[in-house]
């Protein structure tokens, strides 16, 4: 699933909420992919769904700056419930974005914050 910036403003800091997701799109336990403007620029995000709560990566490998996915918005997830890089199989637990197994072990994703309110994951 990729969604795009809500139009309605002119991004973070003016005060106005961008929807970057439904939370009813994402399963529980489960990822999605949003684009959103961060630090003046256009970026690809890696929603996490845990219950109520979503948490966000910038969707770059630490390993070698590439994207995550296998292809857009979709992601490959370990039977212990990782998030797995597609190119070369760097494994990132949850809560932190910490890399857990492979070539960039110890390393983390970008966390960027979002906000769940109103059934949306905002920027």
């Amino acid at each position: 699933m990729s969604s795009s910036l809500n139009d309605a403003g002119d991004g973070p800091g003016t005060g106005i909420a961008h929807r970057l997701a439904c939370l009813a799109d994402i399963d529980d336990g489960g990822f999605a992919e949003a684009e959103a403007v961060v630090d003046a620029q256009c970026v690809s995000l890696i929603l996490h769904r845990d219950g109520n709560s979503v948490r966000a990566w910038r969707n770059v490998c630490p390993h070698a700056g590439r994207r995550l996915d296998r292809s857009p918005g979709r992601f490959l997830k370990s039977r212990d419930g990782l998030l797995v890089c597609a190119v070369h199989g760097a494994s990132f637990e949850t809560r932190e974005g910490v890399c857990v197994a492979g070539p960039c072990r110890g390393d983390r994703l970008q966390a960027v914050p979002v906000r769940v309110g109103g059934g949306c994951v905002t920027l």
